[in-house]
């Protein structure tokens, strides 16, 4: 097989699941990316993340913010999870790009104050704003994702992958 031929991506394994997990588990932040529904092009902004009831993807968004049409008019987005350190070549520490699927949740439902409690366990200072009528609940459901490990350390992982369900 020629050098061409050879692809980067390794075998999903034990150790790239749980690499991926951890990196969801530890988020707080991540890059969200939407298309801009007035033009067309790639939009990419910083939101804040984390794990809701049942262990549901979740960010909160304000529908002051440009992402938020995005969000509500196209069925996938893109995130980027995972933060390189202060120091040392960011390109050395893993990350993962995930396709997902936004769905907002109904203010009114059991499952948005099951969210909110789960959230604020985790974003303490979002309490300020948290119930503003402009704020919602947005549940990301992952489609796939592709997770550098760092340096020669490419996988591609399924959605039962990044819930434990391989």
């Amino acid at each position: 097989m020629s050098k061409d031929n050879i692809s980067p991506i390794r075998p999903t394994d034990d150790d790239a699941r749980h690499l991926a997990r951890n990196l969801i588990e530890e988020a707080r932040i991540a890059a969200l990316a939407v298309v801009d529904p007035d033009s067309g092009a790639p939009m990419v902004t910083r939101i804040s993340f984390g794990l809701g009831a049942q262990g549901a993807w979740l960010t909160l968004v304000s529908d002051l913010a440009a992402h938020t049409r995005g969000l509500c008019e196209n069925t996938r987005v893109g995130l980027l999870l995972g933060e390189a350190p202060a120091k040392g070549d960011p390109l050395a520490f893993p990350r993962l790009s995930v396709q997902a699927e936004p769905c907002f949740v109904a203010r009114d439902s059991a499952l948005h104050q099951a969210h909110r409690d789960a959230w604020l366990a985790h974003h303490p200072k979002s309490a300020l704003y948290v119930d503003f009528p402009d704020f919602s609940f947005v549940s990301l459901t992952p489609v796939g994702a592709d997770l550098n490990g760092g340096f020669g350390k490419a996988y591609r992982l399924s959605a039962d992958d990044l819930h434990g369900q391989s």
